[in-house]
């Protein structure tokens, strides 16, 4: 999805192109310091395995054993990456809003509206049509942490 030029590697600056057209500014050296121990050597870049296990770290970091500070932290956080996709301020991800972000990305998943439908009603636990803060909390907690 992140991978640009097809090299089935995610470089550090590929990650900070995303990060950045999702609104998150990120240090490059910050996140190239926390991503580089993932990369093998001999690689340009996180290969998919590689990935995973960034992915599986940050998630018991960011959502392990959590302390009153550092859950509200954690919700502070998650509603800054919730507003990304909540372009127009109502407290709900629509369909459209949602495709908004994944064409901003560059994610061909996000090219038919029909696909698009489809992720939200995975999430939508209320059935409503879109998803509020609650859902996305829930979907980012159980898509980042796995088991």
């Amino acid at each position: 999805m992140f991978d640009k030029n097809g090299d089935s590697m995610i470089t550090v600056e590929e990650i900070n192109q995303a990060l950045n057209l999702l609104g998150l500014e990120a240090e490059f050296k910050e996140l190239e310091s926390m991503i580089k121990s993932y990369i093998k050597p001999g690689n340009v870049g996180l290969a998919y395995e590689d990935f995973v296990a960034l992915h599986e770290s940050l998630g018991e970091t960011y959502f392990g054993a959590l302390d009153e500070k550092e859950e509200e932290t954690q919700n502070e956080d998650l509603w800054e990456a919730f507003k990304v996709f909540d372009e127009n301020g109502d407290g709900y991800i629509s369909a459209k809003e949602l495709q908004v972000v994944l064409g901003k990305l560059g994610l061909v998943e996000g090219n038919l509206i029909d696909n698009v439908q489809k992720m939200i009603v995975s999430v939508d636990t209320n059935h409503d049509g879109r998803v509020d803060f609650c859902e996305f909390k829930n979907m980012m907690r159980t898509t980042i942490v796995r088991g």
